[in-house]
């Protein structure tokens, strides 16, 4: 049947929307990197849907599922913090590569996603396509204001890959946006992140507000857990 090879053929667009992203991440052309790895994350929202509605999931479209997640949510945004690193003068020039620790991670949490169970209504460690779009986002945001060129701060780049990496395997609890029901109760979290993204984006534009958004869905899960306790 066709409609059973739909939902991988949409995982495989994010798989290219991520080669995409890489090529314009290595180019340095990081707007266009990032607009990659947004399409990418569009295409990673609709695959896993449409296997559902059209009762076709399978063992090959998990694994492929995280595959492609690897390359555009793992790989391009690494390429993009090492394209980045290597605009500063910095003392070695293997330094950079250091980036690239963030893909393996991201592959890393990804397998683990596979495996665990308890992350059918919400996620144990940072997703991956969060991560990806933090890096794209803030990368875009430092270009255009040249803030960390300036200050020659590609230390706190790298701690910031490594803080990364971290959180991308840990055991904190981050909630997901997925609603058993519309209503108030139970979706608190949920809301109150949907209504403060808006003016974070009024507030610090596009490139640089996904990426403070992202900082405060991580410190949102955070609340939400000592809520709980």
């Amino acid at each position: 049947m066709l409609k059973k090879h739909i939902p991988n053929t949409i995982t495989c667009c994010n798989l290219i929307s991520g080669c995409i992203a890489t090529y314009f991440a290595f180019q340095s052309e990081f707007e266009m990197a990032l607009l990659f790895i947004v399409i990418g994350a569009v295409f990673d929202f609709f695959d896993g849907m449409t296997a559902r509605l059209l009762h076709v999931s399978s063992p090959i479209g998990k694994e492929l599922d995280s595959l492609a997640d690897d390359i555009t949510f793992g790989f391009a945004p690494s390429a993009i913090v090492f394209s980045y690193l290597t605009t500063f003068d910095i003392p070695h020039p293997y330094i950079p590569y250091l980036a690239f620790v963030m893909a393996a991670f991201s592959a890393l949490r990804l397998a683990k996603f596979n495996l665990d169970e308890r992350q059918a209504l919400g996620f144990i460690g940072l997703p991956t396509p969060a991560n990806a779009l933090f890096w794209g986002s803030l990368v875009c945001g430092l270009v255009e204001s040249g803030a960390f060129v300036a200050a020659n701060l590609w230390w706190a780049i790298l701690f910031m890959v490594f803080y990364a990496s971290y959180l991308l395997i840990s055991e904190i609890p981050m909630f997901a946006l997925k609603f058993k029901h519309w209503g108030w109760k139970g979706n608190e979290i949920k809301y109150i992140f949907v209504i403060s993204c808006i003016p974070l984006l009024l507030l610090f534009g596009v490139f640089s507000g996904i990426a403070f958004i992202i900082v405060w869905y991580i410190v949102l899960s955070k609340i939400a857990v000592l809520t709980k306790k």
